[in-house]
């Protein structure tokens, strides 16, 4: 009997290359995953998109679509208790790590249920709908990437949200012509190709631009043979520039929900005095065009969509002080956190400590009877508290 035809004309080239480099190549472990990503936890995203925790969401359904070795699905379960989690991916190598990798974190011990199957984000027509999606790193790697967007976005819940990572053209320019340097040394997409490919690199000058960004930027996270095969030798691959990234969104009807990544896109971060001044002045839109001309070394789109648009609450000093509040639980040494959500170092006053130690004990406690509205809106601020809506 004839097989049936991939749904995605890239596919078997994508699943061979995946089975021969497994990705991402982060090692296995006994135990929980190390440190945390708020991306990958329903709770933080919720916050950050809707300024509050709404209600009914305590056990989500949660797709990884396109899950690799497993590394977001062990986040997606050790960060969501109680969720019910599907991790898919076209590469039965990458996911033989993947279920390793799971069972020996303890992943479903977390979850209701935990499913790792090997199959296309394409073909998900009896699953869903999906109250979080998370796909990292996969649809630039589709023949169709329009066509994965809408099967994902086919797969979102009303309420909601869409986690994506998506190449972008200007932080890529070094590693868009190594690739196509090696494509013309016919290095291929297997051993010998990573061979030739690292080879390459020992061999320009010390000075040629494509050896010294490998060097200076990516030689760290290339250490892994997969992760170095993943940059430089994948058979299939697109990235986009901002005004192009919007049209593709459009594609499939959705709504972007904000930037995963936002400091990235804050003008604040390049610019001071007039010029800031006049970035700020910008709709929001084309203050993000102008990060994107002053910053060539933005590699990647990290963001959020949603199923209908998605406006942040606001919230009156009475509303606040009625709110009951959720620690963070994306922080390194709570209750006494040492490293924020982006694992970075944060400063907390003894009254902070204080409140979260609190609330983490509490978390019936109206916040008013806690702590003061300036309080409670610089710690929602830093994300350190998030709001229960």
């Amino acid at each position: 009997m004839a097989q049936s035809r991939p749904s995605d004309a890239a596919t078997p080239v994508v699943s061979a290359f995946y089975d021969r480099f497994p990705f991402p190549g982060d090692p296995l472990q006994d135990g929980p995953p190390p440190g945390y990503n708020w991306r990958w936890c329903h709770r933080s995203v919720l916050a950050a998109v809707h300024g509050a925790i709404p209600a009914g969401l305590e056990q989500p359904r949660i797709l990884d679509a396109g899950c690799g070795t497993g590394v977001s699905t062990d986040y997606l379960c050790h960060l969501n208790p109680g969720a019910s989690v599907l991790g898919v991916d076209i590469s039965e190598g990458a996911l033989a790590v993947a279920r390793e990798r799971c069972a020996r974190s303890g992943a479903a011990e977390q979850v209701s249920s935990l499913r790792q199957e090997q199959r296309s984000l394409l073909d998900l027509e009896q699953e869903g709908p999906f109250d979080y999606i998370n796909s990292v790193g996969v649809l630039h790697h589709l023949d169709q990437p329009e066509a994965g967007l809408r099967s994902l976005a086919d797969r979102l819940a009303p309420t909601g949200l869409l986690h994506l990572f998506l190449y972008a053209d200007a932080g890529r320019w070094e590693i868009h012509r190594t690739q196509k340097a090696l494509t013309l040394l016919q290095a291929g997409t297997g051993p010998e190709g990573l061979r030739l490919g690292r080879e390459l690199f020992e061999t320009l000058p010390e000075t040629n631009r494509l050896a010294r960004h490998h060097r200076e930027r990516w030689a760290v996270d290339c250490a892994p043979d997969a992760n170095f095969a993943d940059m430089y030798l994948h058979p299939q691959e697109t990235s986009y520039n901002l005004e192009r990234l919007f049209a593709f969104i459009e594609t499939a009807g959705l709504h972007f929900a904000g930037f995963s990544n936002p400091e990235v896109w804050d003008p604040a971060r390049l610019l001071q005095g007039e010029l800031l001044e006049r970035a700020r002045a910008l709709p929001q839109h084309q203050q993000w065009l102008l990060v994107e001309q002053l910053d060539p070394d933005i590699s990647h789109f990290e963001f959020f969509l949603s199923a209908a648009p998605v406006e942040q609450a606001e919230w009156s000093d009475q509303a606040l002080s009625e709110a009951r509040g959720v620690v963070q639980p994306c922080l390194w040494g709570e209750p006494d956190p040492i490293l924020g959500r982006n694992m970075e170092p944060i400063q907390l006053s003894e009254a902070d400590r204080t409140l979260l130690r609190t609330v983490a004990e509490q978390p019936d406690q109206t916040l008013g009877s806690l702590a003061s509205p300036a309080q409670i809106r610089d710690l929602v601020g830093r994300q350190l508290l998030l709001l229960q809506g």
